[in-house]
């Protein structure tokens, strides 16, 4: 296993090369820069690197990638999630003024969540799986939906505060249990 300074020396000639890589990428010198440091951490604690540096350069450029694609992925389930629950909540019968209230508010909340907690109410609430099809589609025990989504619902009630015990009884009743 190499040290700090021995990964750093070996990282170093390939340390603007990456950085181009990653504005060609995002097309943002600052998100550029935030993928460039994670594929430093990356590279930096895996065990196994390879030993000549042909193979040492492409590693890094796979990981840079892979690092790219899986924010790319993250972002697009975070946008298609963000839209359900706007598509879902636009349904409910209620005025205008009140729906426009909602939406934002329930969105807001939804963002600040964490990424399971989201996963299981967009599964569960908002996509109408059972607990059993969501437990066989993340490969986890049917128990453990159970309680992600209990959790998951506590938590969006809390962001949202008094509105919350409506809102998340109006969003319950139109998943299966």
């Amino acid at each position: 296993m190499l040290t700090r300074t021995r990964f750093e020396v070996r990282f170093a000639p390939y340390q603007q090369r990456l950085y181009g890589f990653a504005v060609a990428m995002t097309g943002d010198r600052d998100r550029a820069r935030d993928l460039l440091h994670d594929c430093v951490v990356r590279a930096a604690a895996a065990r196994d690197r390879p030993v000549d540096e042909p193979a040492f350069r492409a590693w890094l450029f796979a990981i840079m990638r892979n690092l790219w694609i899986d924010q790319l992925r993250a972002e697009e389930r975070r946008s298609r999630m963000t839209q359900t629950l706007s598509d879902a909540m636009a349904l409910m019968p209620v005025s205008l003024e009140s729906v426009v209230a909602e939406s934002f508010a329930v969105r807001q909340a939804f963002e600040l969540l964490s990424h399971d907690h989201r996963e299981i109410l967009a599964l569960v609430d908002i996509s109408g799986f059972s607990y059993q099809e969501a437990a066989d589609l993340l490969g986890v025990p049917r128990g453990t939906v159970m309680s992600r989504i209990s959790r998951a619902r506590q938590a969006l009630a809390g962001l949202l505060a008094d509105d919350a015990p409506r809102v998340v009884s109006l969003v319950r009743k139109t998943g299966p249990t």
